[in-house]
């Protein structure tokens, strides 16, 4: 079956065709037929394509919004220009699937697109307003140029968060607010966090209710996972994403106090306060500088940058502090695993965080971290370490997929 997997973000579109049947998931053998990203949708876009064994086509075109966006990706698929195998019309998409960030509470797994469905998923918009209107307008924009015929299934972000029980889930408040309104943590980066464990389990050998992890997902955005028995019991973001670790322009953990000092201070409004520390805050809020964590470890290196090296020691003892909490929690796990931009590619930051772990057991091997870049996949500990570290590239488009066949099919879901 060829899936289109759809993930839209506020001004954006990224795009795969993945071709996955059962004995793809089972052998690991599913393909990669195409894909790209779509950039400043609403203006002049720009774009990058590429199909399987091709190089990399990059233009630029004015797209006014995502119907045109996705209307642009489906005339490319189909033409001799993106030689793309298997794919000779639209036909030959047998199905799409898209990313939702916000289920609530109502979705624990991946479902089918209907009506009642997306009415539920605009009942979410309030839980996240920056991310499910640009979700809807996908599924909008897909159904339109598509038609009723091809079926599409919802695949969120929240939903492997679903096992935690009301411990983690739910915070020291007065308790109607949670009965009233649903205010509690939800976690997201749940399909990253689902893949990789995965991904370990494959790895090491292990059944599901073996498997007791940290994962750590650190790009942009950037959140920590308790994974106990295969089930998420524990996450670092909360209603939104703004909570849990520093990330790239985001705060994290904050008192809620500094809103109102804040707001008589600076005058500022709740909407602007909210601004700034979702989009001014984090690593680009500490330096001054970047979100970048690449450029803030060249200012670092090259420069002594006193304020990027401050940023970049905040964001690693962040991590620090909740994977220690987590291996509490849990009465301890056999790994720590690393995905997402940094997380995968940034082997000083790697280093930076396991090197407060010693304590506990986890010898970093510095050959085996240095060399696990550009997508490669394995442990970074030596052989005698007691606490494992794991690089696992995370790869949220081929579970997207792979439960977009299985809800099709009527299949069990399987985590």
């Amino acid at each position: 079956m060829n899936i289109l997997v759809l993930n839209c973000g506020s001004s954006s579109l990224k795009f795969q065709i993945i071709q996955t049947d059962v004995e793809s998931i089972e052998h690991n053998t599913d393909r990669r037929l195409a894909g790209g990203t779509l950039e400043r949708v609403g203006s002049q876009s720009l774009i990058t394509l590429q199909s399987e064994g091709q190089p990399k086509q990059r233009q630029a075109a004015p797209l006014r919004d995502h119907r045109a966006a996705l209307d642009f990706v489906l005339r490319w698929i189909v033409s001799p220009g993106s030689s793309i195998k298997d794919i000779h019309a639209l036909a030959d998409i047998h199905a799409v699937g898209h990313r939702i960030v916000h289920g609530g509470e109502r979705f624990t797994m991946s479902v089918l697109l209907d009506e009642k469905v997306i009415g539920k998923i605009e009942d979410s918009i309030e839980l996240a307003p920056l991310h499910n209107p640009a979700n809807l307008k996908g599924i909008a924009a897909a159904r339109e140029l598509l038609g009723p015929g091809i079926p599409e299934v919802a695949v969120f972000d929240t939903a492997f968060h679903s096992t935690m029980p009301e411990t983690s889930y739910l915070y020291a408040i007065p308790y109607q607010l949670y009965r009233r309104h649903r205010v509690r943590r939800y976690g997201f980066h749940g399909t990253s966090h689902r893949y990789v464990a995965y991904r370990y389990r494959q790895l090491v050998g292990l059944q599901l209710e073996q498997t007791n992890l940290v994962t750590l997902h650190l790009g942009n955005g950037c959140s920590v996972c308790a994974i106990k028995a295969g089930k998420s019991i524990d996450t670092s973001m909360g209603l939104t994403p703004l909570e849990g670790l520093v990330m790239g322009t985001r705060c994290g953990d904050l008192d809620p106090s500094v809103l109102e000092f804040i707001h008589h201070k600076e005058g500022m409004s709740l909407p602007e306060i909210d601004t700034m520390l979702n989009k001014q805050s984090g690593l680009l809020g500490i330096s001054g500088l970047t979100n970048d964590m690449r450029e803030l470890l060249d200012e670092e290196r090259e420069k002594n940058d006193r304020r990027a090296r401050l940023a970049i020691d905040i964001f690693c003892l962040r991590a620090r502090k909740y994977i220690g909490a987590y291996l509490a929690g849990m009465e301890g796990a056999d790994a720590i695993v690393f995905t997402g931009g940094i997380g995968e590619n940034s082997a000083p930051i790697r280093e930076r965080i396991c090197a407060g772990l010693a304590w506990m057991g986890l010898e970093l091997d510095s050959g085996k971290n240095s060399g696990m870049v550009d997508g490669k996949e394995g442990e970074i500990t030596s052989p005698g370490s007691r606490l494992k570290a794991f690089v696992i590239p995370t790869n949220e488009e081929l579970l997207i997929a792979r439960d977009t066949f299985r809800t099709v099919k009527g299949m069990p879901k399987k985590w």
